[in-house]
């Protein structure tokens, strides 16, 4: 038997607008606090400051075909470093 679902930790949250500057300019994106968790995780691990690797993504983000915009761009990203990280475990 699977075990249940479960909330994620610090429950169900919104999203929270914050400001970053990138390339010089100031932009303001809007993340649940899961996400702005990993990022800040994620940015850490890269060492990088935030707003490099939100610039890196972003700069990854607009050469698709079709942008989408940087929210969901970061989103995608993290989950793909997710499911990249879970097949490298399992193997």
């Amino acid at each position: 038997m699977t075990p249940p679902i479960t909330p994620p930790p610090g429950g169900f949250a919104g999203p929270v607008k914050r400001s970053v500057t990138i390339a010089g300019h100031p932009t303001s994106i809007s993340l649940e606090p899961l996400f702005w968790h990993a990022l800040e995780d994620a940015a850490a691990a890269h060492a990088l400051p935030l707003s490099a690797l939100i610039a890196q993504i972003d700069a990854l983000r607009i050469t698709a075909a079709d942008p989408p915009n940087l929210a969901s761009a970061i989103r995608s990203w993290l989950m793909g470093q997710h499911v990249s990280m879970i097949e490298n475990h399992s193997q």
